[in-house]
């Protein structure tokens, strides 16, 4: 690629934020995702906030004006009605300011917001203090309402923002979905259905959903009913980063961040109930039947973006890698579970590369870190902006011109990235 092609790849990213705009907040991507996802909006905000800080602080902003009044801030904000989209608000029944989901998302916006600080510190500081108490209650609600052994559990598969992977395959198993009702699914009308959960997930989805909505989402009541939690690396390891880079935050604004400090030292002990050592990987946990997920994901290797160090985690990543023309795939391609193409069952995703990467550039894996950066760079620029890709044959998968690549292109991957983003 020579030098003059490499800006319209930055160009083609750009447009394809605006393309998602929906003022003030972004849409993962048209049709196939038409509200502002609670993830998704921190990578967004970061992608912007590399051409334009102001729109980068209105993404993260506006995520925050649904947060529910225990804190909690949903995994879909739906702001606009659109019949193209199930299950909708009229089904979940969420009880915060703006019509809702009524479960969470990795919780990565405290990590974003102080890098888009860091881009412009001077117009930064009066938002962050706006967000730094609504970052702090969200916060305080997972610590709250989702330990266990001081790891992070979810609630729903789609709350770890994996939904479909085999780590969840135990406790899925578990719930028998009766009088899950007739539903109609959307997201098979936009992309391939072998690119996507199957129905046997479907049911469970909304069944975890109509149990959430018939108990009103009281947090003590699921956790006294809800069959489903499972303690996950996706949410252990990202709450821990956040709290670390929220306590950096809180210094900043001469905030007292005792509490913080009490929290990530919380998680990280929680961090090592995860260890699996038969497997020699981080691992999810079984709550209810105390069994190990037997996964080594993508998850897995969010150990450094939390700032932990483990030997292991070393050896599993490079015996993973050398396998895949294009890492980091989300399942172990040695599994019989590993499919390529299906979601969360293997194949790879730009964002999650993207914080692994920045985990091992962090933790002193500079070659590791690089590599995964070039070759990232290398699978965007070759199969386009797409929500995920197959790890062997690198083929475009879900949803095209998707937010979160474009943002994570312009953010890490890109060689005009802005200096010292990340």
């Amino acid at each position: 690629m020579n030098a003059q092609a490499m800006p319209d790849m930055d160009e083609q990213a750009r447009a394809i934020l605006r393309g998602n705009d929906r003022g003030g907040y972004t849409v993962p991507t048209a049709g196939l995702y038409p509200y502002q996802w609670n993830w998704d909006s921190a990578f967004a905000a970061w992608g912007f906030a590399t051409f334009d800080v102001e729109r980068g602080w209105d993404e993260i902003e506006t995520l925050f004006s649904g947060q529910w009044g225990n804190g909690m801030v949903p995994h879909i904000l739906f702001h606009r009605p659109d019949p193209g989209y199930f299950p909708g608000p009229e089904v979940w029944g969420g009880i915060g300011p703006v019509a809702s989901s009524g479960i969470s998302q990795p919780p990565v916006a405290a990590s974003f917001a102080r890098r888009i600080y860091d881009l412009d510190p001077e117009a930064g500081l009066p938002v962050v203090a706006r967000l730094f108490p609504k970052m702090l209650a969200w916060h305080r609600w997972f610590m709250e309402w989702r330990l266990d052994q001081g790891a992070v559990c979810i609630t729903h598969p789609w709350e770890a923002g994996r939904d479909n992977t085999p780590d969840w395959d135990g406790a899925m198993a578990g719930i028998d979905p009766i009088d899950v009702g007739d539903y109609t699914r959307r997201d098979t009308s936009h992309v391939d259905p072998e690119m996507r959960p199957t129905k046997y997930d479907y049911d469970r989805y909304v069944w975890l959903v109509r149990l959430g909505r018939r108990l009103n989402w009281d947090e003590a009541a699921l956790l006294e009913q809800n069959p489903f939690r499972v303690a996950d690396p996706t949410m252990t390891f990202t709450l821990l980063r956040a709290q670390r880079d929220l306590a950096a935050l809180g210094r900043i604004l001469k905030e007292d961040v005792s509490e913080i400090e009490a929290a990530i030292a919380v998680l990280e002990a929680g961090a090592e109930t995860l260890w699996n050592a038969e497997l020699a990987s981080y691992d999810a946990r079984d709550v209810r039947s105390g069994q190990w997920a037997n996964c080594v994901s993508n998850a897995s290797f969010l150990c450094w973006y939390a700032g932990i160090q483990n030997p292991a985690m070393e050896a599993q990543y490079d015996r993973i890698t050398s396998v895949c023309t294009y890492p980091v795939p989300s399942h172990d391609p040695s599994s019989d579970r590993f499919d390529p193409k299906r979601y969360w069952r293997g194949p790879t995703w730009g964002i999650m590369n993207a914080l692994i990467g920045i985990g091992l550039q962090d933790c002193g894996l500079v070659e590791r870190a690089e590599n995964l950066r070039t070759s990232t760079a290398d699978l965007i620029r070759e199969y386009g902006f797409a929500e995920y890709f197959d790890p062997i044959s690198g083929d475009a998968a879900g949803g095209g011109t998707f937010t979160w690549t474009a943002a994570v292109w312009l953010g890490w991957a890109s060689p005009s990235r802005p200096k010292g983003a990340f």
